[in-house]
């Protein structure tokens, strides 16, 4: 891993499930790790269900926009968390690949994004503590 480990979420759009995860992580761990996220197909806008739940949380992403994945994201990346949704991603040797099933929050209100929301929180904050052993142990 890199001074600052860095970490790729991906989803079709990048609307929703990855620009939560974004959020979280840059909002829980600061800077200590460097946060990007992207999709193959990106949408237009961010989803607004999932802004309002994570608004309600504190976090405010309605300034985001979808990207859309490049090889050199990934390569730039020693984590790439795929969201569930069967995306294809460049697999480069040295990276970490972790997939999260995780509902599609496409579509619904913000009552079914909420638990999406906090599903997200409880896998972002495992991830924290990964990344910190991960970064003692590298210090040692």
């Amino acid at each position: 891993m890199s001074d600052k480990p860095s970490v790729l979420f991906v989803c079709v759009h990048n609307a929703g499930r990855s620009q939560m995860a974004a959020a979280w992580l840059t909002h829980l761990a600061g800077d200590r790790v460097e946060v990007r996220s992207a999709g193959s197909a990106p949408a237009g806008e961010v989803n607004p269900a999932a802004v309002e739940a994570m608004k309600e949380a504190g976090i405010d992403m309605s300034a985001e926009v979808p990207k859309v994945l490049t090889v050199e994201a990934v390569q730039a990346s020693d984590v790439v968390i795929t969201m569930g949704c069967g995306d294809t991603c460049p697999v480069f040797p040295g990276k970490r690949y972790l997939d999260w099933k995780l509902e599609d929050p496409a579509g619904q209100g913000v009552e079914a994004v909420r638990p999406i929301r906090d599903e997200i929180k409880a896998h972002i904050e495992a991830l924290i503590t990964e990344i910190d052993a991960e970064t003692a142990r590298a210090e040692a």
